[in-house]
C-alpha cells in the first residue's frame, strides 16, 4: 500500500515541476496555482508512503529518480528541451543506484 501513495506523490511533484516550467517564473496564475497545489500534494502523500511503513532513503530515493526521469522525459517530448545520451546514461545511472538502495535493504 504504500507503494500506491508513493506513486501518487510521484505523479504530483512532477505535474507541479512541469507546471513550474510552464508559470514563466511563477508570473502566469493558473500554472503557478497547480504549482503550489501539486508540491503540497506530493509532500502530504510522500508522508503518507512513510507512515505506511515505508523505509525514508527508499521512498525519497525512488521519488527523486523516478521524478527526474519523467521530468526529463516531458521536457524533451513536449517543451521542446534537448535530452542528450550523456543525460540519459546519467538518468540510468540515478535509477541503477535506486534499484540498488532497494535491493540492499531487501530482507
Amino acid at each position: 500500500m504504500p507503494w500506491i501513495w508513493l506513486g501518487g506523490a510521484i505523479v504530483a511533484e512532477v505535474v507541479a515541476t512541469t507546471s513550474l516550467k510552464l508559470s514563466e517564473g511563477l508570473t502566469r496564475p493558473i500554472p503557478s496555482v497547480v504549482v503550489a497545489v501539486g508540491y503540497v500534494t506530493a509532500f502530504v502523500l510522500l508522508s503518507q508512503s512513510l507512515n505506511r511503513g515505508m523505509d525514508l532513503g527508499v521512498a525519497y530515493g525512488v521519488w527523486a529518480a523516478a521524478g527526474i526521469a519523467l521530468v526529463a522525459t516531458i521536457g524533451a517530448l513536449f517543451l521542446g528541451e534537448s535530452l542528450t545520451w550523456v543525460q540519459v546514461g546519467g538518468i540510468a545511472l540515478v535509477i541503477g543506484g535506486v534499484t540498488a538502495l532497494e535491493m540492499g535493504g531487501a530482507h
